[in-house]
């Protein structure tokens, strides 16, 4: 009788030890810096004449995200930053400038969570919204929203019992119509890739 009540002893531990994991340390904070580098492709100006004329410029932009532990391997990380001003390019030469606001939820699997390094992957989506667009002194726009596929890959290296290193990779699905007198004139498709370094605090 002793071992299947010592048995089902540790495995009562064993369960509440997960609840307690959950429930006392299930945020994750963490601050980056973010390399955007668009893909710059798009389609001919007017239906018409070479592809890929359109360009959007690089930047480096502070990125803030909250990460929620449903379990050790499993979590939902929220991104976040402030609108971004990037400018456009028309065979090279600036047209114009819009801002964009690009929240990205998804949905993350941390393949070593209890260790110093733990990679992880994640997947969701990303909505983008245009704003400020001041392009040909205001003869061109682009479309108002963007909702797309996220791609993510990285990791956590612990210094601590709180704190941590993180690189982090995500690749989006980002398209717009490029709007001249309102009507379409190409479409741009932006699809960044982002690259990012930063720390994290684990609560």
């Amino acid at each position: 009788m002793k071992h299947p009540i010592a048995a089902a002893i540790l495995a009562t531990a064993g369960l509440f030890s997960t609840i307690a994991y959950a429930q006392s340390t299930p945020w994750l904070l963490r601050v980056r810096a973010v390399h955007i580098d668009p893909a710059d492709k798009s389609d001919p100006v007017g239906g018409a004449g070479a592809a890929d004329r359109i360009a959007v410029s690089d930047k480096v932009i502070p990125e803030v995200d909250v990460s929620y532990f449903l379990t050790p391997s499993l979590a939902a990380e929220l991104v976040l930053t402030y609108p971004q001003r990037h400018t456009v390019y028309l065979d090279g030469k600036s047209i114009g400038t819009f801002r964009h606001l690009p929240p990205t939820l998804l949905a993350q699997y941390h393949f070593a969570p209890g260790a110093a390094f733990s990679p992880y992957l994640g997947a969701g989506v990303n909505w983008t919204t245009f704003s400020s667009n001041r392009l040909l002194n205001g003869g061109a726009s682009l479309e108002h929203d963007s909702l797309g596929l996220a791609l993510q890959a990285g990791a956590d290296y612990k210094l601590d019992g709180n704190w941590s290193l993180n690189f982090d990779v995500k690749k989006l699905r980002l398209r717009s119509d490029v709007l001249i007198g309102g009507a379409k004139a190409s479409r741009a498709r932006v699809d960044p890739v982002l690259i990012a370094l930063g720390a994290g605090y684990r609560f």
